[in-house]
């Protein structure tokens, strides 16, 4: 059975038939940028086509596709599901379920499972960032990892882990760029333009995730610059962190607000503001304490900007970083000094545009492949 060749069903005549066309996938969501990164480049796409990702429904009228707001994901309702399965060939669930509790996302497998709609898993977090207790997530995977038809994860240590905790194999196919490939080589020139004015470590204190913990470690970033000829801390955080009302300690927003830190305070930042920042950083500095993939840290890899990451998760399996140990139960100041270090001696050469570029190419053709195989 070729790409675009297999059955499209006709579920009011009980019968299948045969019609060349696209694969249409609901992927869960279509419009986050990972999503989006794993699609064909937009010159390379023609009649030759194999796979149309559907747009996100409204989530305020699922009738309809979203324009920017994607969230709640309307294709994780069952009911939606029921409505829209002549539409569809494939469901493909990224993330978006956190508001969905075991028992909803069982009946919206068996949903699926009625319809004969394949579902396909990329497994992005083994622990959720958001929730400072596992058990929820961990029983939202216990329902979902089993009963996909396929999975996809981002490391080889996310795949024994899967592997370890439900028996099943995940296909390991690599986190794609974050940036956009025209904006990538620009930033890098502003980078080497400034390459002479110090080293720049940033910690970033954005709208507190449970698994963050940038206090722990900042006493010891500002030990490591003072060793490094020009080096600084550069904190950027959000108002709802940094401003008035702030839920971090005393001590530590006198530590910030003293001038030993240099402290930006600024509401969330578009875009091109957000890679604009990255690329004026040396170094970015994860401060997570448990987790398992990073965005961010692909964000850093498309600019060039050193990462220095944690030994929680599989940050490590992900990309090059520098590694210091901090999880939920211990933090090793002296691996962190090592670290910002490491990341001040001439870094690892930058993922190239050219090496993104086909890596985006061949991203695109094996989710194709595994489309192909889970609807055949």
């Amino acid at each position: 059975m070729s790409l675009t060749r297999h059955q499209t069903r006709l579920t009011n005549h009980g019968t299948t038939i045969e019609q060349d066309r696209p694969l249409r996938v609901a992927s869960v969501p279509a419009s986050h940028v990972y999503v989006r990164h794993l699609r064909p480049l937009p010159e390379w796409l023609g009649p030759e086509q194999t796979v149309t990702v559907l747009p996100d429904p409204d989530p305020t009228d699922s009738r309809r596709p979203a324009g920017a707001p994607w969230w709640p994901p309307a294709v994780l309702e069952p009911q939606w599901i029921d409505d829209h399965a002549d539409e569809i060939d494939l469901v493909h669930l990224q993330f978006g379920f956190d508001h969905r509790s075991p028992e909803d996302l069982a009946v919206w497998v068996d949903t699926l499972r009625r319809h004969a709609i394949p579902l396909l898993y990329t497994v992005h977090d083994l622990r959720n960032p958001h929730h400072a207790d596992r058990s929820l997530h961990d029983a939202q995977l216990d329902v979902l990892v089993p009963a996909a038809s396929g999975l996809i994860t981002l490391t080889p240590g996310a795949a024994a882990e899967i592997r370890d905790r439900w028996g099943r194999e995940a296909r390991v196919l690599p986190h794609p760029h974050v940036i956009p490939l025209d904006v990538m080589d620009d930033l890098r020139e502003r980078r080497a333009a400034r390459r002479d004015r110090g080293f720049t470590v940033g910690l970033h204190i954005k709208s507190l995730r449970a698994s963050m913990d940038p206090v722990v470690v900042l006493p010891t970033l500002l030990d490591a610059v003072a060793d490094i000829p020009g080096g600084r801390v550069q904190v950027n955080g959000h108002r709802d962190v940094l401003g008035e009302g702030s839920p971090l300690d005393p001590d530590v927003l006198r530590l910030l607000r003293s001038g030993a830190v240099d402290l930006r305070v600024h509401d969330f930042l578009p875009d091109e503001e957000f890679w604009t920042y990255l690329a004026g950083l040396d170094a970015s500095v994860l401060p997570y304490r448990f987790g398992t993939h990073s965005g961010w840290l692909e964000g850093c890899r498309d600019v060039g900007t050193a990462v220095v990451a944690p030994s929680c998760g599989y940050y490590a399996d992900q990309g090059p970083v520098h590694t210091y140990e901090l999880d939920e139960d211990h933090f090793d100041p002296d691996s962190l000094m090592r670290a910002v270090h490491d990341a001040w001696r001439p870094p690892e050469p930058a993922v190239s545009v050219a090496e993104r570029v086909e890596q985006r190419t061949w991203l695109a053709a094996a989710h194709a492949e595994i489309y192909r195989r889970l609807v055949s």
